[in-house]
């Protein structure tokens, strides 16, 4: 094969209804970013490595979820730093794995020749090593296609629908195939068109590679050495540092964020604490509405789960958040630390502020706050203090807000 040049799908469309209400598996914390960014950083190991010239990869995602994947990818500081390199595409995946990589090979069709070799690999597979990426690679152009299997640990048997042993089966002529699945670009692609044809469903792309010989010139699947620690996350327990694991070492999983915030007063502003308006000369001077609370209780969420800091998530710079929402902010902050597993325990703010008094308003600022993070009202709490009239906050200049929140895993 003379091109030089790889393609990787990545399927990341799925419910993960075996997570137990836990979030997309894909998104859960591991190592420095996500199982999604792991999977991906081993493929670009792997093609420093192979000295590739492209690297294309098409990311599957849950439908309305393109978006938040793109934002929990690149959340990794690993992949953070080379995103305007990188040739990475999102798009919905479909209603099957199926559908979803005949999607994502369609979508590549214009993006890389004919003749290059595509992997695809499933997003909850993040142990794969770069070696056994090289491995399939080199055998897929050599053969046309490649997989990597384990031999069984278990003795195999076929039983019918009684129960009983219908055949048993030699463990040695048995693999337990895993992904990434490579093949030669056009040759799949041809196998899948007529696989969409037939409405036939297959159970992975091996399969379909069989199913049309008239394509693949009867080639068969070569099978490469796989990795027992290439193991597919199906369970909340299947993810180190999970809450089962870390039970069991007596650990505790818990996170601490403190986060502050100060802006000046100015009059023309609205004077907004927590999503709520209070009645006031002067208001919050800032890019945003100013709201001083919810940014503090941004960072300390952003801190606490590893995230970064509102600066980073919202540069002042951007005019797209000028005057913007600081409820729209926070949500959209905490449906990512959600996503990477985290839930509240509690938080405690710190209001500093001369004027006006903020006592009459408590109450409705601790259940907008516990409405955009969707908790209880039992874990916010919200108090105020003056400055006894020093510095800028106490001589009615500035408004100062402090945050503590607890995080503890779910996953």
């Amino acid at each position: 094969m003379k091109n030089n040049s790889l393609a990787v799908v990545i399927l990341a469309a799925g419910s993960s209804s075996r997570m137990g209400g836990t979030g997309k598996k894909e998104f859960h914390s591991l190592g420095k970013g996500s199982v999604l960014s792991s999977s991906i950083k081993a493929f670009l190991n792997a093609a420093c490595q192979m000295q590739v010239t492209s690297l294309q990869t098409v990311i599957c995602c849950a439908p309305g979820l393109e978006e938040q994947t793109k934002s929990i990818l690149f959340s990794d500081p690993e992949l953070s730093d080379k995103k305007q390199s990188l040739k990475i595409d999102f798009i919905t995946g479909g209603k099957s794995r199926q559908e979803s990589v005949y999607l994502a090979l369609n979508h590549l069709k214009n993006k890389i020749p004919f003749d290059s070799i595509v992997h695809i690999h499933d997003g909850a597979r993040p142990y794969l090593t770069q070696e056994l990426i090289v491995r399939i690679t080199e055998t897929a152009k050599e053969y046309g296609a490649a997989v990597p299997g384990l031999v069984p640990v278990d003795t195999q048997k076929v039983v019918d629908e009684n129960g009983q042993i219908e055949c048993h089966l030699k463990r040695e002529k048995l693999i337990a195939v895993q992904t990434p699945q490579a093949f030669e670009f056009e040759a799949i692609l041809k196998c899948h068109d007529l696989a969409k044809d037939s409405g036939n469903v297959f159970t992975d792309d091996s399969e379909i590679w069989d199913a049309y010989p008239e394509i693949t010139g009867s080639r068969k699947i070569r099978v490469v050495q796989g990795e027992a620690e290439n193991i597919k996350i199906t369970f909340p327990k299947d993810i180190p540092g999970s809450k089962e694991m870390l039970q069991k070492k007596g650990e505790n999983m818990i996170r601490i964020g403190f986060g502050t915030d100060l802006h000046v007063l100015k009059e023309g502003r609205k004077f907004v604490v927590g999503g709520v308006e209070i009645p006031f000369e002067k208001g919050e001077d800032g890019h945003s509405d100013g709201d001083v609370l919810l940014h503090a209780i941004s960072d300390a969420l952003l801190g606490a789960s590893g995230l970064g800091d509102i600066g980073s998530y919202f540069p002042p710079e951007d005019p797209q958040w000028k005057d913007a929402d600081s409820k729209v902010l926070l949500k959209k902050i905490w449906n990512d630390v959600r996503a990477r597993g985290w839930s509240l325990v509690n938080l405690d703010s710190v209001l500093e502020l001369e004027k006006p008094k903020f006592l009459p308003y408590r109450d409705q600022v601790i259940k907008s706050i516990a409405d955009i993070l969707e908790v209880k009202e039992e874990q916010v709490f919200v108090k105020a203090k003056t400055n006894e009239k020093q510095d800028a906050v106490g001589a009615g200049l500035a408004v100062k807000a402090y945050c503590t929140c607890l995080l503890e895993k779910t996953i």
